[in-house]
């Protein structure tokens, strides 16, 4: 019995939020302190996709990379883009799995066959779609922290995946570390908006869930 994932690309970054499709009113902060040069670091920066289980299927870690990279913090417009390889995305390594926290391994055979099905012309289409990207328009400080005390931006913007643009809001945590600053967070992402059909066989008894988790890593120059 093969297994299939349906992940994406995202970027973006680390980010300990959650999406929807439209556009958010966000609350700017009075003296916002953190700010960059706007280069990402493209071997740091990774992200993050947890793939649920439908039935009797399998949940899934995809981890991937950045082709390309910048973002100005503070920005009210053109604040930066996010382009995603989706060529990158490799599913149920030893490391994708410890990072959402998945028991067990996976079997190099299965991890051959998951990946060519992610990423072939069912699902990702890589070949077609070799990006994804998220043209950020702003990025506001919050008033509140995080629960770490961390300073808080809303990137707002488009993502494009699969052919198919939509709005998309993400909430981003700022760590200072010396020299860069560190951004994590996730949003959530439904297939089916952007024209994927999430896998099913056994009349729907296995399969993997329609809604996705991204997370990120980015790391920004100060």
């Amino acid at each position: 019995m093969s297994r299939r994932v349906m992940a994406v690309g995202v970027l973006a970054m680390g980010i300990l939020l959650f999406s929807n499709y439209a556009p958010r009113r966000v609350q700017a902060q009075a003296t916002p302190v953190a700010t960059t040069t706007g280069a990402v670091d493209l071997e740091k920066s990774r992200v993050a996709i947890l793939v649920d289980k439908v039935g009797l299927g399998h949940r899934h870690a995809v981890i991937g990379r950045l082709r390309d990279g910048r973002l100005r913090l503070n920005a009210d417009r053109e604040a930066g883009r996010f382009v995603f390889d989706m060529t990158s995305f490799v599913a149920d390594t030893a490391e994708g799995r410890r990072y959402m926290g998945l028991e067990g391994e996976t079997d190099l055979s299965t991890q051959q066959q998951v990946n060519a099905n992610m990423l072939g012309k069912e699902v990702l289409h890589v070949e077609r779609f070799p990006t994804a990207v998220f043209e950020v328009h702003s990025t506001i400080a919050l008033r509140e922290p995080s629960k770490q005390g961390q300073l808080r931006y809303a990137l707002q913007g488009e993502f494009t995946l699969h052919g198919v643009t939509h709005p998309l809001t993400i909430y981003a945590e700022a760590i200072d570390k010396g020299d860069w600053l560190h951004l994590r967070g996730g949003f959530y992402l439904r297939q089916t908006d952007y024209g994927i059909e999430p896998f099913r066989k056994a009349f729907g008894a296995v399969g993997v869930a329609d809604q996705l988790t991204v997370y990120g890593e980015i790391y920004l120059l100060k």
